[in-house]
C-alpha cells in the first residue's frame, strides 16, 4: 500500500491546534492527498495539477467500503450519503463550501459521477470475474495504491489517547512507516519484492493502465496514457478463427490522430499507410504532420473507441481470444466522467514533463469527451454507421441508464449555458445549481455578464463554441460569423481551438435530453440574436423640433436578426428606438429615445432574453428528469463561492450574501444546533466557541432595514441617494463601515473578508426590468420559442403585478434551496484554496489559515472531537436496532424503549462508552462505530433473509407434495373412468333425449321473447311520456330481469325527454337541486323537508333595490344569488342577531336590514369550508381561511329556514370562483375559529319537546358552544 503522509481524519490529531490542523493538511497536499476529513466531512485543496484518482475501478472500492475504511476522498463521503439514504430511507443533502476558485464545481462533479456510476458496480464485478477467467495467462492487475483497504491486521493505527470519560473509538490512519509481514526486515522484504514489483510495473504497461487526472482551478483536465492500441477486431473469413489486426474501424467520429489543420489530409495518410501498421505501440506526441500537442485527444479518443470496439467483438464472439491486457483496458474503460475543461500545459514551458511521458501523451480531454467517451462504450462500434449505432444502442437502454446520460448532458449544457471565463477561475459558475437525486435540477445564472465583460474574462462558452464549431450552414443560417471579434460582446476576448469540438457534444446533449430538432435550432437561433443584438450601433440625431433621437446605422443587422426572430425589422427598430411604441409597423409611432437610453435598454433586452432562455431550458431539463414518484432524495447543493474583486459591484454583492447565507447554515446546523441539542439532552459539555454571522445576514437581509430591503424603495431615484440611506440605517452595525464622506463605496465586514462595494449602478441592476412594449413587440415574433420567453407581452393577457427586482429574486431563491435542504442530514465540503496563483504545491499559509479560521473549520474539529457524530431518537434507535437482540426481537416485553435500547447495546460486541443515552435520544460518538453498528444490522438482516428462503423452500417442496400426491389419485381414479364407460354408454340414449327437448324449449323461449319484444310499444299506455308514470306491460316470468333493464331504459329516455324541454332558469334550479342532493342526502335530517320547495334565491326582491344597485356598482356585487334577512348567532352569548345576508357570484355580504349599510364583505375565495349539524337544526357554520380578516374577524355562524338552499349556493360560488369545491364538514362536533380564539361547537338532540317547535338552543361555555336541537 502507497504509504499515507499525515492523519486521515483531523479529529485524530494528537495535539490538536490551529498549527497542527494547518500543518496536517499541508503535509498532505504535498504528497497529492488533497482530501482530509473532519469527522463525517471532508476538507479539499485544489491541488492545481493532475492526480490519478477518478477512474471507475476507485469508484466501485469507495462504493463497496465504508467512509474510514479508504484513504479520505470525496467518493467516501459521497457513499456515505448514499448508503445512508438507502439504508435510512432519510433524505440526505451534500453542500459544497468556498470561495471562488476554490474547486466546488469540479467536486460536484466528481459528486454527480459517483452518484451516475455508483449503480454498474455489480455489473462491473461480475464483468471483472468475466474477464480474468477468459484469460488463459493474464497478469493479475494489483490495487490501486490509493483503493487498498487499510483495515486490515496489520495496519497501524494513531490512537487519540484521552481519559477514560471521554474515551472514543479511532478510525485507522496509516503510520510513518509501510506494513511487513512478521520477522522481515525492511531491506530483505524490499530485496524480496524487487524482481515483483518490475514485473508488476511491465505488467501495467503492457495493460495500458489509464489515469484520469483533474484540474480544479482551471476545470479542465488531461490524461496520461501510458500506451496507445493500434488495433481493432476484425474477422477474416466467415470460417476462420477471428484475430486482432490493426484494421481502422470505419466509422469514428474522430478516425485520425491529427491536429484541426491538418485533420483532412491526414485521412488519407492514415488510410494509405494502414497496411504498414503493426500490433507495436505507437509513441507519438502530437500531429503526424505538424506535432501539435492538442491533435492527440483525437488519438486518445480513436484508440477507446477501438477498445470499445475489442469488447462488443468479445460479446458477440465467444470464441475470441481475449488477452488480460484486453479485459483490463475493457473494465477501465467503463467510465464516464464529469470533468470540466483544464487547460492543457503547453510543450514549451514542460518540455522536462514531455521527456518523461514519451510512452504516452498529455492531451485535453473535456467534460465533451468524457460524455463521448461514455457514448461509445455504451453503443455497438461495429455497426455500419454512427447513426444506426446510435439508434440501436438507444433502442437497448435502460431507463436508469436513459435517465443518467441525461443528468449528464444536463451538466453539459448548462455549463455551456451557465459558465464563463473570469479572472480568478477560468471556469466559473454563474448560477447556483441544486441538484435533487430524484433528480430535479434547479438554477438561476447571473446574466449581467452578458453586456458587461472584463479584460482577460471571457463571456460565456456557448458563444464561441457556436462560433468555432457550428458548420457553414449552420452558421449561414444564423447570419453569424467565425470571426469573435466581429461581435461587441466577445470583443476583448479570445476563443480556443477547444470550442470547436466542444460544440458537437453541446448539440449532441440538446437531442439526448429529448429537445425536438426546431427547438434546437430556435435555441441557436436565439443566442444567434443575442450576439447580432450587441452590434447594434445608435447614431445620435436632431429632430426638427430640437429633441434628440437615435438611429440605428448598421441597418442590415437589424434585417438579419429580424429575420432571425420571424419579426418585422420595422416592429424591432421601433422597439430599440422609440419609448411606448406598439407593434405597428408604421415609423412614426412612440417617443424618440436618444442613443445612450437606446443602448441601456438593447443591453436589458440582450441580459433578459438570454436569462429567460436559460430558465426556459432549465424548465425542460426539468421535465426530462422528472421521476414519477417520490421516495428519497440526496440534494447536492452547489452556490457561488466568496467572491472579492479589484472592484465591486452589485454582482459581488448578490454573490457574497448567497455565500454568507450558506455559511450562516453551517453555523446554524452544525455549530449551534449541536450544542444546543447536548445541553437540551442533558450530556456533560463544555461550550466551544465560533464565530456566529447571523448579524451581518440580518444587516443585508434584515426587513425594513437591510441593505435588500434599502434596495427597493421606491422613493430612492439615484445611487447617492441609495448610498446616503444605506448610510442612515447601517451606520452602527459593527459589520458596517463607510469609505469615506466623499467615496461612492461602503464597506461590509463579511464572515470571509472585508468587502468594499461601489455603489454604482446598484439601482440600475437591481431594476434591470424590460419595458412592456419591447415584450409586446417580441411577441409578434413567428418564433415559438421567442414568445414562450416574452409571455406578458400577449394582448390577451391580464397585466400582472409589478415585477420584483433581482435583489428580490436572488433572496427568494435562496431561500427556497436553504429549505430544501434543511430538514435533510447535511454533509458538507470545504474547498480550500493553498494559493493564489494558480501553481500546484504552492501552499500559502497564510491563505490557508485564513480560509480555516472563517471557514469555523477548528470549532467544527473540537465539536466532532469532544462531541456524537451521530444520534436518533430513542424510538427509531430501538426499532432499527432491536434485531440485534433476541430478547428485543421481534417484540419487547421486558420494559420500556429505554431498557430494551440500553439491553441492546450490552449485547453488542462495541465498548458501551462509545454511546450514551439522553432523554429523547441516542448518541453515538465515533462513526467508525456507526459503520459497525450498521453491518451488524445488514448480517442480521441476512441471517434473517436466509431464515425466509429456507421457509419459502418449505413451502415450495410442500406445494410440490402435494401436486405429485394429487397426479398419484389422478392415476388411480383412470381405471375407476373404464369401470364407468359401460354405465356412460347406456345414459347416452337418456342425454340424447334430453338433448331434443332443451332445444325445444330453447326454440320455444326465443319465440316468446321475440313476441314480447314486438307487442311492447302496442302495449304501452297513450300518456307513458311523463316521468311519473309507472305503468309497463306484463312480462312473463323468465324474462322479469329483462322487463325491469328495458323499464329502466325506458324511463331514463322519458327523463332525458323532460330535460331537454327546461328553460336555462329550471336547468340552474335543477342543477342546486341536484348539488344539494349529492351534498346532504342521507347526511342531513332537514334535507328531505327542502326537496319539495324550490330555491327561490332572492326572497326580499333586493335586486329591484335601488339603493343596492348603487351599493352592488361599488363593489362589483351586481348579480344576486341569494338574498335573505336570516339570524346571525352571537360569539359570546349565542343570541340571535336579525341580518340581512346576501350572496353574490363573487362574495358573501352581510347588511343592516334596515339602512342596507354592508358590514362584512368576505371574498367567495376565503371560505374553505362550511360545517353543519346532521341533526334537524338551520344552523351553519362558514370557516373563513387565515387572512387577515379571517384572523381579525373569524367563522361566522347563521340560523336560517333556508340552510339548505344558501349552503348549495355557497358552495356552487366558491367552486365558480376557486375551481375547486370547498369542503362540506356535517358532524355533530367540530372547531370554529372566533378571531383569537378557537371554539368547539356541540350539537346535542333534545329529543322531541318544546325545542322542536321553536329555535334551537344556544349556549356558550368557555370555549365551548353547545346547541340543543
Amino acid at each position: 500500500m502507497e504509504q499515507e503522509i499525515g492523519t486521515w481524519d483531523s479529529v485524530l490529531l494528537e495535539n490538536l491546534s490551529e498549527d497542527s490542523f494547518i500543518n496536517n493538511i499541508h503535509q498532505r497536499y504535498k504528497r497529492d492527498h488533497i482530501y482530509t476529513y473532519i469527522g463525517t466531512s471532508v476538507v479539499a485543496l485544489n491541488p492545481y495539477h493532475h492526480i490519478s484518482e477518478h477512474s471507475l475501478e476507485i469508484i466501485r472500492d469507495y462504493g463497496n467500503k465504508g467512509i474510514f475504511q479508504l484513504p479520505p476522498h470525496i467518493y467516501g463521503l459521497t457513499n456515505l450519503a448514499y448508503q445512508s439514504l438507502k439504508d435510512q430511507s432519510e433524505d440526505q443533502c451534500v453542500l459544497l463550501t468556498g470561495e471562488g476558485g476554490a474547486g466546488k464545481t469540479e467536486t460536484f462533479k466528481m459528486i454527480v459521477n459517483f452518484l451516475t456510476h455508483i449503480q454498474d458496480k455489480s455489473q462491473a464485478n461480475a464483468l471483472r470475474k468475466q474477464s480474468s477467467s477468459s484469460s488463459a495467462s493474464g497478469i493479475i492487475l494489483p490495487a490501486h495504491p490509493r483503493s487498498t483497504s487499510s483495515c486490515s491486521g496489520n495496519a497501524n493505527f494513531i490512537i487519540c489517547k484521552s481519559n477514560a470519560m471521554n474515551s472514543r473509538r479511532q478510525s485507522p490512519s496509516p503510520g510513518p512507516c509501510t506494513v511487513a509481514g512478521p520477522g522481515a526486515s525492511p531491506s530483505a522484504t524490499q530485496r524480496s519484492r524487487s524482481h515483483t514489483e518490475s514485473i508488476e510495473r511491465q505488467a501495467r504497461r503492457n495493460q495500458r493502465e489509464k489515469y484520469v487526472d483533474f484540474d480544479f482551478s482551471h476545470h479542465k483536465s488531461t490524461e496520461n496514457i501510458s500506451t496507445l492500441l493500434e488495433s481493432t477486431a476484425t474477422t477474416a473469413t466467415p470460417t476462420a478463427t477471428p484475430m486482432l489486426t490493426p484494421t481502422p474501424m470505419p466509422g469514428h467520429l474522430h478516425p485520425t490522430k491529427s491536429c484541426f489543420k491538418h485533420q483532412q489530409t491526414q485521412v488519407n495518410s492514415c488510410t494509405a499507410n494502414v497496411s504498414r501498421l503493426t500490433s507495436k505501440h505507437l509513441h507519438a506526441a502530437g500531429c503526424r504532420q505538424c506535432g501539435h500537442s492538442k491533435c492527440t485527444r483525437a488519438q486518445s479518443l480513436e484508440k477507446e473507441e477501438r477498445d470499445a470496439a475489442l469488447q462488443m467483438l468479445r460479446g458477440s464472439n465467444n470464441r475470441l481470444p481475449l488477452s488480460s491486457s484486453a479485459a483490463t483496458a475493457q473494465s477501465q474503460l467503463q467510465r464516464g466522467s464529469c470533468s470540466n475543461l483544464v487547460r492543457q500545459h503547453s510543450t514549451e514551458s514542460q518540455p522536462e514533463r514531455q521527456q518523461s511521458i514519451s510512452m504516452g501523451s498529455t492531451q485535453r480531454i473535456s467534460l465533451y469527451d468524457a460524455h463521448k467517451l461514455s457514448k461509445v462504450l455504451g453503443s455497438s462500434s461495429i455497426s455500419p454507421t454512427p447513426s444506426a449505432s446510435s439508434s440501436l444502442h438507444r433502442r437497448h437502454k435502460s431507463p436508469s441508464q436513459r435517465l443518467r446520460e441525461c443528468v449528464t448532458c444536463a451538466d453539459v449544457f448548462l455549463e455551456a449555458m451557465g459558465n464563463a471565463c473570469t479572472l480568478k477561475n477560468n471556469n466559473s459558475s454563474r448560477y447556483g445549481k441544486l441538484f435533487d437525486i430524484e433528480i430535479d435540477f434547479k438554477g438561476d445564472p447571473m446574466g449581467t455578464r452578458i453586456t458587461d465583460t472584463v479584460i482577460g474574462e471571457r463571456n460565456f462558452h456557448i458563444f464561441y463554441q457556436l462560433l468555432l464549431g457550428a458548420d457553414l450552414q449552420l452558421l449561414k443560417s444564423l447570419k453569424l460569423f467565425r470571426n469573435v471579434e466581429k461581435y461587441e460582446l466577445l470583443r476583448n476576448t479570445t476563443a480556443i481551438e477547444e470550442d470547436r469540438t466542444n460544440f458537437h457534444y453541446t448539440k449532441r446533449s440538446l437531442d439526448v435530453l429529448g429537445l425536438s430538432c426546431d427547438e434546437i435550432n430556435s435555441i441557436f437561433r436565439v443566442i444567434a440574436v443575442v450576439l447580432k443584438l450587441g452590434n447594434f450601433i445608435f447614431v445620435p440625431v436632431t429632430n426638427i423640433d430640437g429633441t434628440e433621437g437615435c438611429q440605428i446605422s448598421n441597418v442590415y443587422e437589424v434585417q438579419e436578426t429580424a429575420q432571425l426572430l420571424n419579426l418585422e425589422a420595422q416592429i424591432l427598430i421601433n422597439c430599440l428606438t422609440r419609448a411606448n411604441s406598439t407593434s405597428s409597423t408604421q415609423e412614426d409611432v412612440g417617443c424618440e429615445m436618444d442613443a445612450r437610453q437606446a443602448a441601456s435598454y438593447r443591453n436589458t433586452l440582450c441580459r433578459t432574453l438570454y436569462s429567460r432562455l436559460f430558465t426556459w431550458l432549465v424548465n425542460k431539463i426539468n421535465e426530462t428528469l422528472k421521476s414519477t414518484q417520490r421516495e428519497k432524495n440526496l440534494a447536492l447543493l452547489d452556490f457561488y463561492g466568496f467572491e472579492v474583486l479589484d472592484h465591486n459591484s452589485f454582482e459581488q454583492f448578490a454573490i457574497n450574501y448567497s455565500a454568507e447565507k450558506t455559511h450562516q447554515n453551517f453555523v446554524f446546523n452544525v455549530l449551534r444546533s449541536e450544542q444546543e441539542l447536548y445541553l437540551r439532552e442533558g450530556l456533560e459539555w463544555s461550550r466551544i466557541d465560533y464565530f456566529d454571522n447571523e448579524s451581518i445576514c440580518e444587516l443585508i437581509d434584515k426587513p425594513s432595514y437591510g441593505i435588500l430591503s434599502l434596495i427597493n424603495e421606491p422613493h430612492l431615484s439615484s445611487n447617492e441617494a441609495l448610498l446616503l440611506r444605506v448610510q442612515q440605517c447601517c451606520a452602527g452595525h459593527p459589520n458596517f463601515m463607510t469609505s469615506g464622506s466623499n467615496s461612492m463605496c461602503f464597506q461590509i465586514r463579511h464572515f470571509a473578508n472585508v468587502v468594499n462595494y461601489s455603489i454604482h449602478r446598484f439601482l440600475e441592476k437591481n431594476s434591470d426590468m424590460l419595458p412592456k412594449y419591447i415584450s409586446t413587440g417580441f411577441y409578434q415574433s413567428k418564433l415559438s420559442l421567442v414568445q414562450s420567453l416574452f409571455p406578458e407581452g400577449n394582448p390577451r393577457r391580464q397585466p400582472s403585478k409589478k415585477p420584483t427586482t433581482l435583489s428580490s429574486n436572488i433572496r427568494t431563491q435562496l431561500q427556497t434551496l436553504l429549505a430544501i435542504v434543511k430538514h435533510r442530514r447535511a454533509h458538507y465540503v470545504f474547498c480550500i484554496k493553498p494559493n493564489e496563483c494558480k501553481q500546484s504545491h504552492q501552499f500559502d499559509m497564510a491563505l490557508v489559515q485564513h480560509q480555516v479560521r472563517y471557514m469555523s473549520l477548528m470549532p467544527l474539529v473540537h465539536l466532532c472531537r469532544t462531541g456524537h457524530c451521530y444520534h436518533l431518537p430513542h424510538s427509531k434507535f430501538f426499532h432499527r436496532y432491536k434485531l440485534l437482540n433476541s430478547l428485543t426481537w421481534p417484540h419487547f416485553h421486558g420494559g420500556s424503549q429505554v431498557e430494551g435500547i440500553a439491553l441492546i447495546i450490552r449485547n453488542l460486541p462495541l465498548p458501551s462508552a462509545e454511546f450514551t443515552l439522553g432523554t429523547k435520544n441516542v448518541f453515538v460518538r465515533s462513526p467508525r462505530t456507526v459503520y459497525e453498528l450498521e453491518q451488524f444490522r445488514r448480517l442480521r438482516i441476512s441471517e434473517l433473509a436466509v431464515l425466509i428462503q429456507k421457509m419459502f423452500r418449505m413451502y415450495h417442496a410442500r406445494k410440490r407434495y402435494r401436486l405429485m400426491r394429487h397426479s398419484q389419485m389422478v392415476i388411480s381414479s383412470a381405471w375407476r373412468t373404464w369401470r364407468a364407460r359401460e354405465e356412460y354408454r347406456t345414459l347416452k340414449y337418456k342425454r340424447q333425449v334430453k338433448w331434443a327437448v332443451d332445444v325445444i324449449a330453447r326454440y320455444y323461449h326465443q319465440w316468446k321473447i321475440r313476441q314480447y319484444l314486438l307487442t311492447i310499444p302496442l302495449r304501452l299506455p297513450p300518456n307513458t311520456l311523463s316521468p311519473l308514470s309507472s305503468e309497463w306491460p306484463a312480462a312473463p316470468n323468465f324474462l322479469q330481469d329483462a322487463s325491469r333493464l328495458l323499464r329502466a331504459i325506458y324511463h331514463r329516455w322519458k327523463c332525458y325527454i323532460y330535460r331537454n324541454s327546461f328553460d336555462q332558469t329550471a336547468r340552474n334550479r335543477m342543477r342546486e337541486k341536484v348539488t344539494a342532493s349529492i351534498i346532504f342526502k342521507d347526511r342531513k335530517a332537514s334535507y328531505a323537508r327542502s326537496v319539495a320547495h324550490p330555491f327561490v334565491g332572492d326572497y326580499v326582491r333586493l335586486r329591484h333595490n335601488q339603493q343596492w344597485k348603487k351599493i352592488c356598482a361599488e363593489t362589483n356585487d351586481q348579480y344576486v344569488v341569494f338574498a335573505d334577512i336570516i339570524n346571525k348567532i352571537a360569539r359570546s352569548s349565542g343570541k340571535f342577531v336579525p341580518i340581512l345576508l346576501v350572496l353574490s357570484t363573487s362574495s358573501l355580504l352581510l347588511l343592516d336590514q334596515r339602512t342596507l349599510q354592508i358590514k362584512y364583505r368576505v371574498p367567495a375565495s376565503e371560505i374553505y369550508r362550511m360545517s353543519l349539524s346532521p341533526y334537524l337544526d338551520d344552523i351553519a357554520v362558514f370557516h373563513v381561511k387565515a387572512s387577515e380578516f379571517g384572523r381579525k374577524k373569524g367563522d361566522f355562524v347563521f340560523q336560517t329556514g333556508h340552510v339548505i338552499e344558501i349552503v348549495t349556493k355557497m358552495f356552487l360560488v366558491i367552486q365558480n370562483a376557486t375551481g375547486k369545491p370547498p369542503e362540506i364538514h356535517i358532524s355533530t362536533e367540530f372547531e370554529a375559529n372566533f378571531g383569537q380564539q378557537t371554539v368547539i361547537f356541540s350539537f346535542k338532540y333534545g329529543g322531541m319537546s318544546d325545542l322542536a317547535q321553536g329555535p334551537p338552543k344556544v349556549t356558550r361555555k368557555a370555549n365551548r358552544m353547545e346547541i340543543i336541537v
